[in-house]
């Protein structure tokens, strides 16, 4: 089972599954993908051996390897996604680090959104506050001034 569902993995770069047949499959395949890192004829019968699938080990040694040279460890992620619905047994992804377009994607600016209408008519309420006060003080000054005038 787990080698076709390392096949799978290879093949395809990111499989659903169960969250301990995921757990299971990291610890077999890892291994698989750091002997890919050296692509000589002993490390190709060795992973060959577990794959029992020659287009899986030219997949992993041409393209993944490749890929993944600089990285120290770590080639797949599981992300849970819930439970199934029959009988309630975590689900999750399983998938190769970097083939992840969502993830390797750059961030994008986040855009400023607005929660509630209570929050934004708060700036605004004081800002018409201020304003307010600032037109109110220079009106008040001269409206005493001329009444200090006529008191004298």
């Amino acid at each position: 089972m787990l080698s076709n569902m390392a096949v799978s993995l290879i093949m395809h770069k990111r499989i659903t599954t169960t969250v301990p047949k995921a757990k299971a499959l990291k610890r077999y395949v890892e291994p698989l993908i750091t002997k890919s890192k050296q692509d000589t004829t002993n490390s190709r019968r060795v992973v060959f051996r577990y794959l029992q699938d020659k287009y899986a080990v030219t997949e992993l040694f041409q393209e993944i390897a490749v890929k993944i040279a600089d990285r120290p460890g770590g080639y797949t992620r599981i992300i849970k996604t819930g439970f199934r619905q029959g009988d309630m047994a975590p689900m999750c992804f399983i998938e190769l680090v970097d083939y992840d377009e969502n993830m390797a994607k750059t961030p994008k600016a986040a855009k400023r959104t607005r929660r509630s209408r209570k929050s934004a008519a708060a700036p605004a309420a004081e800002a018409a506050a201020t304003e307010a006060v600032a037109t109110e003080a220079p009106a008040e000054a001269p409206a005493e001034a001329p009444a200090d005038t006529t008191a004298e």
